[in-house]
């Protein structure tokens, strides 16, 4: 169960899944096999917040106010281009060259709705991220009137495009302050467990298309399988499910009721 989970399970997950399994088994015994096999969970290291800022005022307020809650889908999505500590917001090293990532992921469900890899941090990095997730949901029947889409003042987000794209899916953008974790911390928490879970975990890469074939790997697992403690030790779309399912149950087929009589 370790390996299958990239190897980055503790033993709070390796129990929770074995729970989920049917599979009974104390958290101590867990801990003990753990370290006898010397197994262990992936930790993240933090590093500084390094975005660049964009040059153009901008007059987007923050709606979000560093209060990063949703009651359903759709609601809020964070997005944010991970940083290399230290730098400029340079993130992977390949053998070919640097690669840089952006997403955006839904904060009701923590599900990475969209994600683009590139070797250049042009506008279109993040737009194609954006797009992906427009998409996603618009495949799906989702409505994204209600929609706010928050991020930092990085110069990507800022772009005229980016905006336009926005207002054109009925969002409304929010905008927190350049060089503050705190205004963007949902995003950054991704980045820290994409840093620690895939790109140090299973580096290093060769090129940009081995990274990019393991990055959509990587957010398969997270968002079908990966356990997440923020929503209650579940994968992120079987959390989605559950809300649809709940709140717009599928209507009874024709005549069911009197049949059951």
């Amino acid at each position: 169960m370790h390996a299958e989970n990239l190897g980055v399970y503790g033993a709070r997950k390796i129990h929770a899944q074995l729970r989920r399994e049917g599979i009974p088994v104390t958290r101590c015994t867990i801990e003990r096999l753990m370290r006898a096999e010397g197994l262990r969970g992936i930790s993240r290291a933090k590093g500084p917040r390094t975005t660049i800022g964009g040059s153009a005022p901008d007059t987007r307020a923050d709606l979000v106010q560093r209060d990063f809650t949703a009651t359903a889908p759709d609601q809020l999505w964070v997005a944010d281009i991970p940083p290399q500590a230290g730098g400029a917001p340079t993130y992977c090293r390949t053998f070919a060259g640097w690669v840089y990532a952006a997403f955006v992921v839904d904060v009701f469900s923590r599900r990475v709705v969209g994600w683009q890899l590139s070797k250049s941090l042009r506008t279109d990095l993040a737009l194609d991220a954006l797009e992906m997730g427009i998409w996603t949901r618009q495949r799906q029947g989702r409505d994204l009137a209600d929609l706010t889409h928050h991020s930092d003042k990085g110069v990507q987000y800022l772009a005229v495009r980016y905006t336009q794209r926005l207002a054109e899916a009925g969002a409304a953008a929010s905008v927190g302050s350049t060089g503050d974790s705190y205004d963007n911390a949902l995003a950054e928490a991704f980045n820290s467990l994409f840093k620690a879970e895939l790109v140090r975990n299973r580096g290093p890469w060769k090129s940009i298309d081995e990274l990019e074939f393991a990055t959509a790997e990587y957010i398969d697992w997270f968002n079908h399988r990966r356990l997440h403690g923020e929503i209650g030790m579940v994968p992120p779309i079987e959390f989605e499910e559950v809300h649809y399912y709940q709140n717009h149950p599928v209507p009874a087929p024709a005549g069911a009721a009197l049949a059951s009589l």
